[in-house]
């Protein structure tokens, strides 16, 4: 079967005016796709707009292509944005340009998600060059959201995440329907905190507690400040179980976690 490409749904002409951002997560603060899962899109337009010192990324009439890497080890980017400079700024370091929203294709923003793998180092590539490699791995039904529960195996998420993939209905289902062991993990040090959920609404109950504290009413974790936690923490699951487990059964795994991983010597356990 032959791969549909992206200009074969865009249909650009003058590709020699058009340039493609591919923006990705920078130093570790600037993460594009978070950013447009919060809707935060002025933070991630001036990302995508934004000059550095020696290069300017665009000039002005130029069409704009904006993608966001989906996540970092994978070849998957999400279309945001098509826009037209309407002036530049002779900014550098920062924001350069003015421009328009090419309005016409607004309804494939943020539901055309490209396969391409990016071999250059340079994230501001001429259109008539890449746009060809560029193939059309899933057009969306809806806006992207990517908060569909990916399985326990699979959970290992941040503080802001869990915040709002909390209320979603995919993981309030899996997390209130299994009683669990889980894991915190300090990413600043490599400190961990076990935990057991087995109480009403089982594992959600508990992480709801993280997302409304950052504690959890836990000890150790009660003497970090609040921002620490929302800054550097992750959070995983270790064990699951049904519903019906005795509970007896769980903490006894819980145990055997602290012990496997040294939680209670180098980590926040303090018991």
């Amino acid at each position: 079967m032959n791969s549909i490409n992206l200009n074969d749904i865009l249909k650009l002409e003058s590709l020699n005016n058009v340039k493609i951002r591919f923006n990705i997560m920078f130093d570790g603060n600037y993460n594009p796709i978070e950013l447009f899962k919060n809707n935060q899109m002025e933070s991630i337009l001036s990302g995508h707009y934004w000059n550095y010192s020696k290069m300017k990324s665009y000039k002005s009439g130029q069409t704009t292509i904006g993608l966001i890497r989906i996540k970092s080890n994978e070849n998957l980017w999400l279309l945001f944005h098509i826009g037209k400079v309407t002036k530049d700024l002779n900014i550098q370091n920062g924001k350069g340009y003015e421009y328009e929203v090419l309005n016409q294709y607004e309804k494939y923003f943020g539901r055309i998600i490209v396969r391409f793998k990016n071999k250059s180092q340079n994230m501001v590539r001429k259109a008539e060059s890449v746009i060809d490699e560029c193939e059309i791995a899933q057009i969306l039904p809806d806006v992207f959201d990517n908060d569909i529960f990916p399985g326990y195996d699979k959970v290992n998420i941040t503080w802001s995440e869990l915040s709002r993939v909390i209320t979603k209905e995919s993981w309030n289902t899996a997390l209130r329907n299994q009683k669990g062991v889980y894991l915190i993990t300090d990413t600043t040090n490599g400190k961990m905190y076990v935990g057991s959920a087995y109480g009403d609404d089982m594992i959600l109950n508990r992480w709801k507690t993280y997302v409304k504290n950052g504690n959890g009413g836990n000890k150790e974790l009660k003497k970090l400040e609040i921002k620490h936690i929302k800054d550097n923490f992750r959070y995983s699951i270790l064990d699951i179980f049904k519903s019906t487990t005795d509970e007896k059964i769980i903490i006894e795994r819980e145990s055997w976690w602290k012990e496997t991983l040294l939680s209670r010597k180098f980590g926040y356990n303090a018991n």
